[in-house]
């Protein structure tokens, strides 16, 4: 059961991030680069920071990629090359989620933080279980935001992913 969780997950997640960018793509680039007032200001902001998040994550679980340092970094300052970012990231998050085995999941990581470099440790399933819902939050802020910008965001809740997923339409 918990291989599956994981499973539904990785694939929302894309969902969700595909939706958003396709609601991003519709912005002036002034309304995508304004401060919005949100932690990392835009949406250009808060998408790089999503992305940055991943690549921390995804190196802490593997051992293998980019980790950048900062979490404000701006990665890709242009929109399309950021898009296709992270796609290829959504990719590899469901391709490593997928090679999961129940027992992979209940192993313990070990990583340093980097707001606070400290030492931590937790089974692989409880630090996933973060990086979805990290991605959720912030999904949300760039939701706030475009619904305050255009009047209108795309539906991302979890259950619309889990009847479209069912109707074969995800």
């Amino acid at each position: 059961m918990l291989k599956a969780q994981f499973d539904m997950m990785a694939n929302y997640n894309a969902f969700a991030n595909r939706r958003l960018y396709e609601a991003a793509a519709a912005l002036s680039e002034d309304d995508y680069r304004a401060d919005q007032g949100a932690f990392f200001k835009s949406v250009h902001g808060t998408l790089n920071h999503l992305l940055i998040t991943d690549r921390i994550w995804m190196k802490r679980f593997t051992g293998v990629g980019a980790a950048p340092e900062r979490l404000n970094a701006i990665l890709f300052d242009k929109f399309a090359p950021l898009r296709a970012a992270r796609e290829t990231e959504d990719s590899r998050i469901r391709v490593y989620v997928e090679a999961l085995s129940n027992g992979e999941l209940l192993r313990k990581i070990t990583y340093r933080g980097i707001t606070s470099p400290s030492l931590n440790e937790q089974p692989l399933w409880q630090a996933l279980t973060h990086f979805f819902n990290h991605q959720t939050h912030h999904r949300g802020q760039v939701h706030a935001m475009l619904t305050r910008i255009t009047g209108a965001a795309p539906e991302l809740d979890l259950i619309i992913y889990q009847r479209l997923a069912k109707a074969g339409a995800a």
